[in-house]
């Protein structure tokens, strides 16, 4: 459009715009520009997908837009507002500094093509317009700063709504889910309470029959009172999330009981923890979901480090950093896919080895005690995943 408006202005309106078309050149300049659109229009595509390709473009719409003025009248151009359009453009789509750097580039083009014009050219029929064109450079100035001040301030304040919105969208599914989880999971703990009941009887009469020596009813006998704790523990910790029940407790209480969980829940699991000193005088705010949620991590890493070296090895590290307690779990398995590291945590995914629901339910308990969940690769080959925890206090 701007090439076109160029051509017309060159060829059938020059006289009607008092246009002065002094130089050939500016055929050649014309010529240029066609050669330029056609390059960028086949190139469209890698330019507008980057903020750096997108200015570099705009600064040579801009210098074309300058030689055209230049040659076609110079400051006493009507059309010389026209290289307003690149900076209007780069304050919508661009960082801040893009349209001041266009401001600047323009500004500057017509201060020179102002203060270096001839005295002839600043008569017109007589008349003195030299007052005229440098009302209009103050004009030019004034707007190119609107452009670069206001429009680029609504333009970054929408941007960043734009972001909250999307983030609030994506909460908002993950809480949707995590709703239709935590209801399915609540319908089968309800289900296997009878089960488990019928299940504890039969054992228990097994148990008089046989005398209880044998080693596959002490075997069933320990599985029963692992599923009966768990799905005790499951019904509290609900009965706890519904209230909202939370409460004070040491990064050193945290780590013990975590600990124990581990010894109890996961015997064949490795555990190596490299706490720093000082835990015991760190209060955390924790409620019945946070234990879960590390225990989820270290089952996870256990099971990769399993399919990678035939043991379940984790390593636990807990130190402090600034406000926060960091708690570090790292497994000696392949590590995570840089594709998936993104995704794991904050949706469902797809994949053989499950639907990283356990990280997804991991990362919304630590959410709800503003806390957040980091997951990366270690240097050293395996996943890492650092569970940052707002400290409350000393004790």
């Amino acid at each position: 459009m701007a090439l076109m408006l160029k051509l017309c202005l060159t060829f059938l309106f020059a006289d009607t715009f008092g246009l002065s078309l002094h130089s050939p050149a500016l055929n050649l300049t014309l010529i240029l520009e066609a050669f330029y659109l056609s390059f960028t229009f086949w190139l469209r595509k890698p330019l507008l997908s980057s903020d750096s390709g997108l200015f570099i473009a705009l600064v040579l719409d801009t210098l074309l837009w300058i030689s055209w003025l230049y040659f076609s009248g110079g400051a006493t151009n009507a059309f010389i507002s026209l290289l307003l359009l690149p900076i209007a453009i780069a304050a919508v789509l661009l960082p801040f500094w893009a349209p001041w750097s266009l401001a600047l580039l323009s500004n500057l083009a017509y201060s020179l093509m102002l203060f270096s014009m001839p005295e002839s050219a600043m008569s017109h029929h007589g008349m003195d317009m030299q007052s005229h064109y440098l009302g209009m450079w103050v004009n030019f100035i004034i707007s190119s700063l609107v452009l670069t001040t206001s429009v680029a301030l609504l333009a970054k304040r929408m941007r960043r709504q734009d972001a909250q919105l999307a983030f609030m969208r994506e909460a908002q599914l993950r809480q949707e889910k995590l709703i239709a989880l935590g209801t399915a999971s609540a319908q089968m703990a309800h289900r296997l309470a009878t089960p488990l009941a019928s299940m504890r009887l039969l054992v228990d009469e097994l148990q008089e029959e046989a005398d209880g020596n044998g080693p596959a009813l002490q075997e069933m006998q320990s599985a029963l009172t692992v599923c009966e704790s768990t799905l005790t523990a499951l019904r509290s910790a609900t009965e706890s999330i519904r209230e909202g029940a939370q409460r004070l407790e040491s990064a050193e209480q945290l780590l013990s009981g975590l600990s124990e969980q581990v010894n109890l829940l996961m015997p064949a699991v490795k555990l190596s923890l490299e706490p720093d000193d000082g835990l015991d005088r760190l209060q955390l705010r924790v409620d019945a979901s946070l234990q879960p949620a590390l225990l989820a991590l270290i089952e996870n890493g256990a099971r990769a480090s399993q399919e990678a070296t035939g043991e379940q090895k984790v390593s636990f590290s807990a130190q402090r950093q600034g406000n926060e307690l960091v708690l570090g779990v790292r497994d000696f398995g392949p590590g995570i896919p840089a594709s998936l590291v993104q995704q794991l945590g904050h949706q469902i995914i797809e994949e053989p080895k499950g639907m990283g629901v356990a990280l997804l339910l991991s990362h919304a308990s630590l959410e709800r005690l503003g806390g957040r969940l980091i997951l990366g690769s270690h240097v050293d080959g395996g996943a890492v995943a650092q569970v940052y925890l707002p400290i409350q206090g000393a004790a």
